[in-house]
Formats: structure tokens, C-alpha cells, sequence
């Protein structure tokens, strides 16, 4: 594992918003700067859904049975992960980072691995399943820097 050196890339996202930074430093003082900001209009299921969940015909006279719903706010945020992964590689491609370090959730950093090119997931020096979006960026240095070395 590399660690945290110069200019390696670090993603923190949590599904609806992501972060791209590039750590500007060394791995011994990490000092992260915004690349981009990503960020996805997601509102809960009840605010996209138009209609009440169907219903269908069950067996039996006059029985019917109501049908799930989509879940339109989970499936927002595996649209997310394909969108992340696509932009991830388009910066790949034009040699913006060698390594790349992905912070997220369990369930999100799952589906971005699955969804990475991999000319990407060939840079990822490590995984953190955290959710750090909301935490200042010298924080997340500091949590990144803490984890690698303990990983």
C-alpha cells in the first residue's frame, strides 16, 4: 500500500455527494484539495413516486393485492455510483491520478467497486467504508492518513 503521498487522489462520497480531492502534501502531513464537487439531486421515494403503489389481481373472487413500489431514492443512488465511476474514469484516462484512495459507506463503496473501469480500479491504494462527506477535509486527511497506516 502506498499510503497517502502526493497526488493521490482521494474520493469521499456517501451516494448522493462526492468529493474528489488530491492530497497537495506528503503522506506524513496529507493536506487535501477539492478537485470537484459532485453532487445529486435525490429526493425521498414519496416526493418522485406520482401515483400509489398497483395493485393486482389475486387468486380468489374480489381479492387483490397491493404491489411494492420502486424505491426511486435507492435506485437514484445506484445511478450515483455508475455516475461517479464514469467520471472517476474520464479523469483516469487523461492521467489526473497513479492512486486513488475510496472513502464511502459500506453499501456505496460496494457498489462503486463493482461499477470502476479497471484502468481505475487498478490505482485504488485503499478502502475506507466510512461516511466522511460531511467532516471538514483536514479531518478526513487525518481519518485517511490514520486508517492506511492501520490497514
Amino acid at each position: 500500500m502506498t499510503g497517502l503521498k502526493n497526488g493521490t487522489w482521494v474520493v469521499i462520497a456517501d451516494g448522493e455527494k462526492a468529493l474528489l480531492a488530491e492530497n497537495i502534501t506528503d503522506a506524513e502531513n496529507p493536506n487535501l484539495r477539492i478537485v470537484r464537487t459532485v453532487a445529486q439531486d435525490n429526493p425521498k421515494t414519496m416526493d418522485q413516486s406520482t401515483d400509489r403503489p398497483g395493485r393486482m389481481a389475486d387468486t380468489g373472487p374480489g381479492h387483490r393485492s397491493a404491489m411494492e413500489d420502486t424505491d426511486w431514492h435507492e435506485l437514484a443512488k445506484e445511478r450515483f455510483a455508475d455516475e461517479l465511476a464514469d467520471l472517476l474514469y474520464g479523469y483516469s484516462k487523461k492521467g489526473a491520478f497513479d492512486h486513488v484512495v475510496l472513502v464511502a459507506p459500506p453499501k456505496t463503496l460496494g457498489e462503486l467497486r463493482e461499477k470502476l473501469h479497471q484502468e481505475v480500479a487498478a490505482k485504488v491504494v485503499g478502502e475506507i467504508d466510512k461516511t466522511l462527506t460531511n467532516h471538514p477535509l483536514n479531518e478526513i486527511a487525518d481519518i485517511v492518513k490514520t486508517d492506511l497506516a492501520s490497514g
